[in-house]
C-alpha cells in the first residue's frame, strides 16, 4: 500500500509545479524542438461506402521544429511518419495497407512533410505550407495549425510546446489504394496532436 501512495504523492507534487500553458511569446523561449513521441498522435480518416469516416492511426513519428514564438512565420518544420506503423486494430488489414497497392512501406518507408512557408491566420492559428512525400510522390500540402501554448514539463526537465493540426489530401494523387468504385473515398483527413520538447 505504501508504494501507490508514494507514487500518488509524487504525481501531486509535480502537478503543483506545472504552470498553465501560455501563448504569450514573451514567456516562451525560441530554439530547436523535437517531437515528444509519448505525447503525439497521427490519426487518419477515409470515407467507407459513403456511410462513415473509417478512423485509424500511425504509431511511429518523429519531427523537428525551429520555432520562435515572437516570429511564428519563420518556423521550420520537418515531420516523418513510419509508413509501416499504420495501425487499424486489424493486423491482417495493417499488412494489406503496408503492401504495394497502398502505402508500399517496404519501398517507401517514410511519409515526410517539410514546411516551405508559414502564414499566420490568428493569434494562435497558422497555415503551414509545405511538401508532402508519400509513396515516392511529392506534392504541395497544407497543415492548418493551432498553437496550444507552452510550459515547463518537470518530468522531462524541459520546456514543452503543444500544437494541433489537420490536413486533407487526395489519396489518388499519391497512388494510394486500388479498390474500384466508391468503396472508399478519395479524401483522406489527417489529424495531428503534438508536443515538442526544447533540445
Amino acid at each position: 500500500m505504501r508504494r501507490p501512495f508514494m507514487i500518488l504523492a509524487a504525481a501531486l507534487s509535480l502537478s503543483a509545479c506545472v504552470s498553465p500553458a501560455t501563448t504569450d511569446p514573451a514567456e516562451l523561449p525560441s530554439g530547436q524542438w523535437s517531437l515528444d513521441p509519448a505525447h503525439a498522435s497521427v490519426t487518419w480518416q477515409v470515407r467507407h461506402l459513403g456511410l462513415s469516416w473509417y478512423t485509424a492511426r500511425f504509431d511511429a513519428a518523429e519531427a523537428s521544429l525551429s520555432f520562435d514564438p515572437a516570429n511564428p512565420q519563420d518556423a521550420q518544420l520537418t515531420a516523418i511518419v513510419d509508413a509501416a506503423s499504420v495501425s487499424t486494430g486489424d493486423p491482417d488489414f495493417d499488412d494489406t495497407l503496408r503492401g504495394l497497392g497502398w502505402l508500399a512501406a517496404d519501398r517507401h518507408p517514410q511519409i515526410v512533410f517539410r514546411s516551405t512557408r508559414i502564414v499566420v491566420t490568428g493569434e494562435t492559428t497558422g497555415r503551414i505550407h509545405g511538401e508532402l512525400t508519400l509513396k515516392g510522390v511529392t506534392a504541395e500540402a497544407v497543415l492548418e495549425t493551432e498553437f496550444y501554448g507552452g510550459t515547463y514539463n518537470p518530468l522531462e526537465g524541459a520546456q514543452a510546446l503543444g500544437f494541433g493540426a489537420y490536413m486533407t489530401i487526395d489519396r489518388t494523387d499519391f497512388g494510394v489504394g486500388n479498390l474500384p468504385g466508391n468503396f472508399i473515398g478519395d479524401e483522406v483527413r489527417l489529424r495531428i496532436e503534438a508536443e515538442f520538447l526544447r533540445d
